[in-house]
């Protein structure tokens, strides 16, 4: 008896339609990065490079006279450790209402569960200036405008944060929930000891979104701070553009500086966040 050879794989022939997709994802993609991009490279021009026609892409004598201008001329650093502070303590905050309430809604029956959870879920459709002056006058009474508390305390709970929660820690087995309630753990101990290990790519997703909302948020820091040495990153950038409305290299590279700590973030994130989106739209 004779043995077959093995037939190889049929080649796959590919057609223009099997690289229209790439090469339109490709042009979408290049067409987001291109003005990131151009902020980045004009940050270390000169202003009469960033001027010059024919327009250059990159510099041809780079500098870093903008960020020297951008740091000696301005408190940038204080605005930084503003926003910094706001943005951590605001993720932190979120992160923990909404695994605590997201488990609350997931594991637990109690009256009106429901309707409570939908009345949470409404407020997601409502836009922030319609609340606006409703939390100024809040803030107002409880003496803390033109503090960093005052952008820190309204942002402490994110109905979007709850609902993902949710949705998360419902599909976690509640037999591992009852075996620890059996062995005598509290449920603080389940809180901290099985559903937050178990939902941490969400968490880490969460916290992400989290802190890029609350650094990028200029519209509440504008209502809410008075004084320049409260100001965030987000202000200052408005700032720049008002006293150096003609010098684009100035304020590309103050727009540079502020990106900095977004994309630390986001590079040490990333793989939570895109297991986070594939299990939620798995789910």
């Amino acid at each position: 008896m004779q043995g077959s050879s093995a037939q190889p794989p049929p080649r796959r022939h590919f057609s223009a339609a099997d690289w229209l997709l790439p090469l339109a994802l490709g042009a979408l993609a290049l067409l987001f990065v291109s003005p990131f991009a151009l902020m980045i490279v004009s940050a270390f021009k000169t202003q009469a490079e960033v001027l010059r026609t024919p327009p250059t892409f990159l510099p041809l004598e780079p500098t870093l006279n903008g960020f020297i201008t951008v740091l000696r001329d301005a408190p940038y650093g204080l605005w930084y450790r503003n926003s910094m502070v706001v943005a951590s303590a605001v993720t932190a905050a979120v992160l923990l209402t909404s695994s605590l309430a997201g488990y609350v809604f997931a594991k637990f029956e109690f009256p009106a569960k429901r309707p409570l959870f939908l009345l949470v879920l409404s407020t997601m459709m409502i836009p922030f200036p319609v609340l606006l002056i409703p939390t100024y006058l809040i803030v107002d009474r409880l003496e803390l405008l033109n503090t960093l508390w005052a952008l820190i305390i309204p942002g402490m709970v994110s109905a979007f944060g709850i609902f993902l929660m949710r949705q998360f820690i419902a599909g976690i087995p509640n037999d591992l929930i009852e075996a620890a309630r059996i062995d005598g753990a509290s449920e603080w101990a389940i809180w901290a000891r099985i559903i937050v290990p178990l939902v941490r790519p969400a968490l880490a997703a969460l916290g992400v979104f989290s802190f890029l909302a609350s650094w990028n948020d200029y519209l509440w820091p504008l209502v809410a701070i008075n004084e320049i040495e409260r100001s965030t990153v987000p202000l200052a950038l408005a700032y720049f553009n008002t006293a150096n409305s003609q010098r684009y290299d100035i304020i590309m590279a103050a727009a540079t500086l502020a990106v900095v700590p977004v994309l630390i973030v986001f590079l040490i994130f990333q793989r939570q966040i895109v297991k986070a989106l594939v299990l939620a739209g798995v789910k």
